[in-house]
C-alpha cells in the first residue's frame, strides 16, 4: 500500500523465522531496523570480548568491541532523534486533519480521530518508554562492555606481554633445541666411539680369556709335569740312594778285592822275579853243563879212540868252587834242556822246579781285566724292578804298581 511504502521490515532469526513489522512511518521503521542493527552489533562485540578474554580470540578484535559500542551509541541516538520526528510528524498530521476537518467533517469522523489520536499517543508514549528502555540497556551494555573492552585490552597487552614471553620463550627453545641437538650429536659420535671401544675391548677380553685358559692349561700341563718330576725324583733319589749303597758296598767290596788282587800280584810278582832268577841260574848251569858235555864228549871221543869203556854219566866237580851251583852237585838224573829256552824240568833234591812260560805270563796279565769286573754292576740285576734307568756311578780309578787300573 502507498500509505505504508517504507514502513515495513522484517527480522529473521537463526532458527529460520521470519517477524514482518510495520511502523508508522519510513522514519520510525529506520529507527527500529538501526535500532536492532545496533544490538546485533553489541552483541556481536560482548561475544567476541568474552572469547578473547578466554583465551580463543584474537588482540586484533579488541578493536571492534570498542568500535562496536560507538557505533550502538550513535545508532540509538539517531533512532531516537528519528522517533522524535516521527511522532512529531504523527502530531501534526493528526493536527492536520483535525483542523481540516472540523468545518467539514461529521461527529462521528472527530471521535474517531480523537480515538486514533488517543491510541497512536500511547503507542507513542509507549515507543518512547521501550525506547528509552532499551536506550537505558543500550547505555548499561555499553557500560558493560566499556569494562570488558578494558579488561580486554588489559588481557590483551598481557596477551602481548605473554606472546612477547612467549616468542623469547620460544627463541629459547629453539637455542636450546640447537645446543641439545648439537649435544645429542656429540653424545652419539661419542657413542660409537664407545661402541668401537667396547667391541675393541670385548675382542681383546675374548683373546685375553683365550690366552688366560690358554695359560690355565699350560699351569696345569706344568703341575701335572712337575708332579710327575717330582715323583721321578723321588723314585730317582730313592734308586739314587740305593745304588750310592750299592756302589759303596761293591767299592768297599773292589777295594778288597783290589787290595786282595795287588797282594797276589806281589806275590806273583816275587815269585816271577825269583824264577827268572832261578831261570838264569838255570841257563848259566846249562851252558856250563853244555861246555862240560861238549867236553865230556870230546874226551869220549878221545877214549873211544883209546878203549871201548862207555864215557862217565856225571862229572863231579868240586864243590868248593864258587861257579858251581850246589843244587847241582848231588845231580843223578838228566837235564833236558829246549832250544828256546822255554821250559825247564830239574830235579833238585825232590823238588819239581817248573819254569813259568809266555802263556802263563799271559795269564797273569789277562787277571788286570777280571780285576776290572769286579766293581761292574748289572742294570738288570740291580734296576730291573724300576721304571727308570739306573745310573751307575763313575767308575774309580786305583793305580797299581803293575800299571793296570782297576774300577
Amino acid at each position: 500500500m502507498p500509505k505504508y511504502d517504507g514502513c515495513c521490515f522484517y527480522i529473521g532469526t537463526p532458527q529460520k523465522k521470519e517477524y514482518f513489522l510495520c511502523a508508522e512511518t519510513p522514519g520510525a521503521a529506520k529507527a527500529w531496523v538501526s535500532t536492532l542493527h545496533a544490538t546485533q552489533l553489541v552483541l556481536r562485540a560482548h561475544k567476541e570480548a568474552v572469547n578473547s578474554l578466554a583465551g580463543n580470540g584474537s588482540p586484533a578484535t579488541l578493536g571492534t568491541v570498542a568500535t562496536a559500542v560507538a557505533n550502538a551509541n550513535a545508532t540509538a541516538m539517531e533512532a531516537t532523534k528519528e522517533i522524535e520526528a516521527a511522532l512529531k510528524v504523527s502530531m501534526r498530521a493528526a493536527l492536520g486533519l483535525g483542523t481540516n476537518n472540523s468545518n467539514d467533517g461529521q461527529l462521528d469522523d472527530l471521535t474517531i480521530m480523537k480515538e486514533t489520536l488517543r491510541v497512536k499517543d500511547e503507542e507513542l508514549q509507549h515507543l518512547a518508554k521501550d525506547i528509552r528502555s532499551r536506550d537505558a540497556t543500550i547505555n548499561e551494555i555499553a557500560d558493560k562492555l566499556t569494562e570488558t573492552a578494558e579488561a580486554a585490552e588489559a588481557a590483551a597487552s598481557a596477551a602481548l606481554t605473554m606472546d612477547e614471553q612467549r616468542r623469547l620463550l620460544c627463541l629459547e627453545i629453539e637455542r636450546l633445541k640447537q645446543a641439545l641437538e648439537r649435544q645429542v650429536e656429540q653424545s652419539m659420535l661419542k657413542l660409537r666411539q664407545s661402541e668401537e671401544k667396547v667391541i675393541s675391548l670385548s675382542k681383546e677380553k675374548e683373546q685375553l680369556m683365550k690366552e688366560r685358559d690358554a695359560a690355565f692349561q699350560e699351569a696345569h700341563m706344568w703341575r701335572v709335569e712337575l708332579g710327575k718330576a717330582r715323583e721321578q725324583a723321588v723314585i730317582q733319589e730313592a734308586t739314587i740312594a740305593r745304588t750310592e749303597e750299592k756302589a759303596r758296598v761293591s767299592e768297599a767290596d773292589a777295594a778288597a778285592r783290589i787290595k786282595e788282587a795287588a797282594e797276589k800280584l806281589r806275590t806273583v810278582e816275587k815269585e816271577k822275579e825269583e824264577l827268572l832268577a832261578l831261570v838264569g841260574v838255570l841257563q848259566s848251569q846249562v851252558q856250563r853243563e853244555q861246555s862240560s858235555t861238549k867236553q865230556v864228549c870230546g874226551e869220549r871221543s878221545e877214549s873211544c879212540s883209546g878203549a871201548d869203556s862207555p864215557p862217565p854219566l856225571t862229572k863231579h866237580v868240586d864243590a868248593s868252587d864258587d861257579d858251581v851251583d850246589k843244587a847241582c852237585v848231588s845231580d843223578s838224573r838228566s837235564v833236558l834242556v829246549s832250544s828256546d829256552s822255554t821250559e825247564v824240568q830239574l830235579a833238585v833234591d825232590g823238588v819239581d822246579i817248573r819254569p813259568v812260560g809266555d802263556a802263563e805270563w799271559g795269564g797273569f796279565q789277562q787277571s788286570d781285566a777280571l780285576i776290572a769286573d769286579v766293581r761292574e754292576v748289572s742294570p738288570e740285576a740291580d734296576g730291573g724292578s724300576l721304571d727308570i734307568p739306573v745310573v751307575n756311578p763313575p767308575p774309580i780309578s786305583d793305580h797299581v804298581q803293575g800299571g793296570a787300573t782297576h774300577p
